[in-house]
């Protein structure tokens, strides 16, 4: 990237560094962090898609959301604090980033909140040397994210009273003793002192950064040298041996961002992404408790030699108990990228007449494609592995095919217009926007198509990126009925990875490794110039889902970048008209009003939905008990329900990559004693039930009525809808 002259000339050395204390420490912003914040302020200025988005009545925002960066849940803080300290730096703050590159305001209020966390902790110690009482009617509010900082130390000592109290209940509903749960407790806030005060200074200085460049969107971060590193090495965040991308949150919790399909997390059938590790157990030791706990030591613990086992404890995303933890044995392995390859079932689907369908399903995970590496393996794209499968699957007779793209989060743009070239002769895939209004256009030229027949793509709230402008562009052209959550993620913005060493003086790189900014520079567009950014891909057909309750998508973050459109890239076709999609639609709605899987699955949603809207807990710890003795039952209930619902199931067999075949992954690890027990398999069991797969099938088993003809996006009319049938 080369950046204006006048950008170039502004990254000048300061010759005297500002220094400060905090507590025993003595900070400073050193030549080196004033060029990377001039440099990062003119990059936002003019490279980043919102460029210009700031005025100066913004720059006190910054204040804010930085001391909430810090401390999420609005526990250490107080609103004196946030008004006294926008006050003090707030008014030069604009000057102080654009000309000096002075963050004197990060590090001083990174040393209150310093003193603030010390100060408390000592206040935790000694409460837990008293009794508590856990026999009241009080409420503690379970997400403060969106709560005001406590008005004074006077309403922050009642604030964490409350808390802790919450916090002893969660450990004693784990069957830990009074005296036990206290220890951990203790142990957890000491790590978490210990944790904030071995902060790095350029750590300080990548938060206050990521704090500034959020105010532009919320995907555009800054990295500290180290995390630079850690970025490049292992491919966003930290990928580790059991097949999990991991982070720690605002709260301390070791939270899991996403999981590599097929790796050893993933074959467990038990790790989801938002689960919350707690606690990491080597084999044959005790566990040992990791709320609190930086990043790169849970990381350490949870690595291990290939074949070595590891136990975490977790809190699943989806627990309407927070207080129940499950423990996940896994067997350390060596990732692979056949485990991560796209998949294939043909199910068996029988339609109104009782005629069998034979319909093929192709799991796609990521858009994955070659890296130049020398290993058959990591040549693998999503596109030749798709088009394979197809092959396989015509050699099979099926009659339709599903994409499943519900995991899908994204991955390589070629490889998102190359898979739509699978499914249509030619024409635009996707528009980019960058941030002067330069359009290219991304298209499909290979004139041949592997699958012209019926087709449906099955998406969700997390199917992001690459694959909203696949499925979006299946939409625009008419080529597959769209089916899944109300809509897709909602992410149709392109980060890039500015190393900052690139664009700093050689005198500046002297006092230290640079960082690195990644930033928001474009957008994609359908091909009707429809941008997919914030509202997704809206379905066809919409099925009721738990995923429509959490807070999941682009349209949920602050600063998210509007929805827009452009012009649209002449191509030749459209959507599906209402006389095909019709009859479509009212098929499943009935289904989805009279089928007893509907019937649970709208239940279990409804169940989800109520505790959810729950945002208080109890700190009475019998009725605590009573609760999660219901909450158990009625999860008892609903695995029971959809057990008994799976043995009608569709019959099914897989269909493999010649390269899978060759190279299979490892077998699941089996279970040990103590690593399971009869609920726990009964849930993985009921998870397996897929209701929304059961429809997608039924719907494109309906679409095969349309015509004999395989040129199925001429989109003959289609009979009336006949019985729902399961």
């Amino acid at each position: 990237m080369r950046l204006p002259r006048f950008l170039r000339a502004a990254l000048w050395l300061a010759a005297v560094p500002v220094a400060f204390a905090i507590t025993d420490r003595d900070y400073s912003t050193n030549p080196l962090m004033q060029n990377e914040v001039r440099t990062l302020k003119n990059m936002l200025d003019y490279v980043h898609f919102n460029r210009n988005g700031l005025r100066a009545e913004d720059y006190p925002k910054l204040i804010t959301d930085y001391m909430a960066l810090l401390d999420p849940q609005r526990l250490y803080f107080t609103a004196g604090d946030e008004q006294s300290l926008r006050r003090l730096y707030g008014t030069n703050l604009e000057n102080n980033i654009a000309f000096s590159g002075n963050i004197d305001a990060a590090f001083r209020i990174y040393g209150l909140f310093e003193q603030r966390v010390g100060s408390r902790v000592t206040w935790v110690h000694a409460q837990l040397a008293k009794d508590i009482d856990l026999a009241s009617d009080e409420t503690y509010t379970i997400d403060r994210s969106k709560s005001p900082w406590p008005a004074d130390q006077a309403e922050a000592d009642s604030l964490w009273s409350r808390r802790l109290k919450a916090e002893l209940i969660n450990e004693l509903l784990n069957k830990k003793t009074p005296e036990a749960a206290k220890a951990t407790m203790a142990k957890r806030f000491d790590r978490f002192l210990k944790n904030t005060s071995e902060v790095h200074p350029d750590e300080i200085e990548a938060r206050f950064l990521t704090a500034f460049t959020r105010l532009y969107d919320p995907h555009s971060s800054y990295f500290s040298a180290t995390d630079l590193e850690d970025f490049n090495v292992d491919i966003n965040l930290h990928l580790v041996g059991i097949g999990a991308v991991l982070t720690v949150d605002e709260e301390g919790y070791c939270k899991i961002v996403s999981i590599v399909p097929g790796g050893p997390a993933d074959l467990t059938g038990k790790v989801k992404p938002n689960d919350k590790i707690v606690a990491v157990q080597q084999d044959g030791q005790e566990p040992v408790d990791v709320v609190g706990m930086r990043n790169k030591q849970i990381v350490q613990m949870i690595r291990g030699a290939k074949g070595t086992k590891v136990t975490l404890s977790i809190i699943p995303q989806k627990a309407v108990d927070q207080s129940k933890t499950e423990q996940v044995a896994i067997v350390r392995d060596v990732i692979k990228i056949n485990q991560a390859r796209a998949s294939a079932e043909l199910f068996e689907v029988p339609d109104a007449t009782g005629k069998i369908n034979p319909i093929g399903v192709i799991t796609l995970n990521s858009f994955y494609g070659e890296n130049g590496d020398t290993d058959e393996a990591t040549r693998a794209s999503a596109s030749n592995d798709v088009a394979e499968l197809i092959e396989k699957l015509k050699k099979e007779n099926l009659t339709a095919l599903v994409l499943d793209l519900r995991r899908n989060g994204g991955g390589l743009l070629s490889e998102a217009i190359n898979l739509s070239g699978l499914f249509i002769e030619q024409g635009p895939v996707v528009q980019v926007r960058d941030s002067a209004g330069r359009v290219s256009v991304g298209r499909d030229t290979n004139r041949t198509v592997a699958y012209d027949g019926p087709l449906a793509i099955l998406t969700s709230r997390f199917s992001a990126s690459a694959s909203e402008i696949f499925a979006g562009a299946m939409q625009n052209y008419g080529r597959a009925v769209i089916i899944g959550d109300s809509s897709t993620y909602g992410k149709g913005t392109v980060q890039v990875i500015f190393e900052m060493s690139n664009y700093l003086p050689k005198l500046a790189r002297d006092y230290g490794k640079a960082g690195a900014a990644k930033l928001t520079t474009q957008k994609y567009y359908l091909p009707n110039g429809s941008s997919t950014q914030k509202k997704g891909v809206i379905p066809d057909i919409v099925l009721p889902s738990v995923d429509d309750y959490i807070e999941v998508g682009e349209a949920t973050e602050p600063n998210a970048l509007i929805w827009d459109e452009i012009s649209t890239a002449p191509f030749e076709g459209k959507p599906l008209n209402q006389a095909f999609v019709g009859p479509l639609l009212a098929a499943s709605k009935h289904r989805q009003d009279s089928l007893e899987e509907f019937s649970v699955l709208k239940q279990n949603i409804d169940w989800f939905r109520q505790r959810t809207e729950q945002k208080t807990i109890s700190l009475n710890l019998e009725k605590r008990r009573a609760e999660k003795t219901a909450i158990e039952a009625t999860g008892k209930k609903f695995d029971t329900e959809f057990i008994a619902l799976a043995k009608n199931d569709f019959a099914k067999h897989e269909v493999k990559l010649d390269a899978v075949i060759k190279n299979p992954p490892p077998p699941e690890p089996t279970p040990t004693d103590g690593d399971t027990d009869a609920d726990d398999a009964d849930h993985v069991a009921a998870a397996k039930f897929d209701v929304h797969l059961r429809e997608t099938l039924r719907v494109v088993s309906d679409a095969v009525r349309l015509a004999d003809t395989p040129l199925w996006a001429k989109r003959t009319p289609m009979p009336a809808p006949s019985v729902p049938r399961g």
